[in-house]
């Protein structure tokens, strides 16, 4: 199926890097095109998040051709050519041989434009662009499927989702976004071939599923994993009831457009112990910081769920925390389930509003050199004495260290000889 058409759209600036590489390589003899994702928003009338470009040239030829290069991927014929302090991927048109591992060729050859987009994933993806010519070059159907609204494999979809098990999840991530209905018999295919995710690296999943839950559709994304049976193989072990399944759609569908991933995957794992909240991090390979702000944000899910009812120095300690944004977002999102929802909300954000910023995490009106110096000795009641006296500064019941020795001497008297006592 060839089809050229005139692009009537602009080029925003953002592409001007990219349509340089391309007028270079026609000046220097070869064919070269705009590729993949940016032509299908182009198409759409939405901002493309990055600019690739598809050529005839093999990649000694652009890295001949380009001062600032990388090769990332000769071996694929990608290179990556900096121009506008943008990297921008430079790929050679290719035909892939057989796929053996659900992710990658056995070997690759140089190839022509047709061919480059009968190899890609799906037909909305597998367009190309030419901006010299203002014309869109189709050997897919992408432009049928685009008025079609629908995300459809390239050719036999079962053959597309063998070659790389990953698709799985683009072809999710892609119809939430987009909005666009999974045609039949692709769906047909993810289905079938669901189980497969398993077999894909953990950091692939990972960062397919954080695209998609830190998108404003991750609802949309999660009903269709559903949909779709994947559910289970986004992580080892990984268990859903219909309870829990319902629960995670109602709780992503509240969460704000910008919500970061912690967030949703404090959603996920809500019902989780701790150990296995650990487990699954590690699964989908989050960072130390990830991990921690997950296990955080867990714990602490219902504390902001009676705001009124929150101690001060409470308040304060959850407000020092890094994640203590992503838990409002998360105490939001609870609040959806009561009646009186809006003056929850109204009476979280007049608590936080009347708490200056220098008051969330002062430093402390007596240190532990003070107990020292009082001949104590670092311990258990050690920690107390200081957690108790940092507790009532932060609830405002000492504002001053004179008034805070006052009160370290008064405990020293009452709790050490009970501490004594307990020993």
């Amino acid at each position: 199926m060839d089809e050229s058409f005139p692009f009537t759209g602009s080029l925003p600036p953002a592409a001007d890097g990219a349509v340089e590489i391309v007028r270079t390589l026609v000046g220097a003899g070869h064919q070269a095109l705009l590729a993949g994702g940016c032509v299908r928003d182009l198409l759409l009338g939405a901002e493309p998040q990055d600019y690739d470009v598809a050529t005839d040239a093999p990649p000694a030829r652009v890295g001949a051709l380009f001062r600032a290069t990388r090769h990332v991927g000769a071996q694929f014929g990608v290179v990556l050519v900096k121009r506008r302090r943008r990297w921008i991927e430079v790929a050679t048109f290719r035909a892939d041989g057989p796929y053996v591992d659900g992710r990658r060729p056995v070997q690759v050859t140089l190839s022509d434009a047709r061919h480059d987009a009968l190899r890609r994933d799906f037909t909305v993806n597998g367009m190309f662009l030419d901006p010299l010519a203002g014309r869109i070059v189709d050997y897919v159907g992408g432009r049928a499927d685009l008025a079609a609204r629908q995300i459809r494999a390239i050719g036999d979809p079962v053959a597309r989702f063998d070659e790389d098990y990953l698709r799985l999840l683009r072809a999710v991530r892609f119809a939430a976004r987009l909005g666009f209905p999974i045609e039949a018999a692709t769906l047909a295919a993810i289905r079938t071939h669901a189980p497969t995710l398993a077999q894909v690296a953990a950091e692939r999943v990972r960062e397919e599923l954080e695209k998609m839950l830190k998108h404003p559709a991750r609802q949309e994304a999660w009903r269709l994993l559903h949909t779709c049976g994947l559910l289970p193989y986004l992580w080892p072990g990984a268990g859903w009831s219909d309870a829990q399944v319902r629960r995670v759609d109602t709780l992503l569908g509240r969460l704000p457009a910008a919500a970061p991933f912690e967030a949703a995957l404090a959603i996920l794992w809500a019902d989780r112990r701790a150990g296995e909240i650990e487990r699954n991090a590690r699964a989908v390979t989050l960072s130390n910081e990830e991990r921690e702000n997950a296990l955080w944000l867990v714990a602490q899910q219902g504390a902001l769920d009676e705001p009124d009812a929150v101690p001060l120095a409470v308040l304060k300690r959850l407000m020092a925390h890094r994640a203590f944004a992503t838990l409002v977002m998360l105490a939001q999102a609870r609040y959806g389930d009561r009646a009186d929802c809006a003056a929850r909300r109204a009476v979280l954000a007049a608590r936080l509003d009347a708490i200056a910023p220098a008051d969330v995490q002062p430093p402390p009106l007596v240190t532990g050199d003070d107990l020292i110096g009082r001949g104590l000795t670092p311990g258990p009641v050690f920690r107390h004495l200081l957690d108790e006296l940092y507790t009532r500064q932060l609830d405002g019941r000492l504002a001053s260290r004179e008034a805070a020795l006052g009160a370290l001497d008064e405990l020293v008297r009452t709790t050490l000889p009970e501490a004594e006592d307990r020993r």
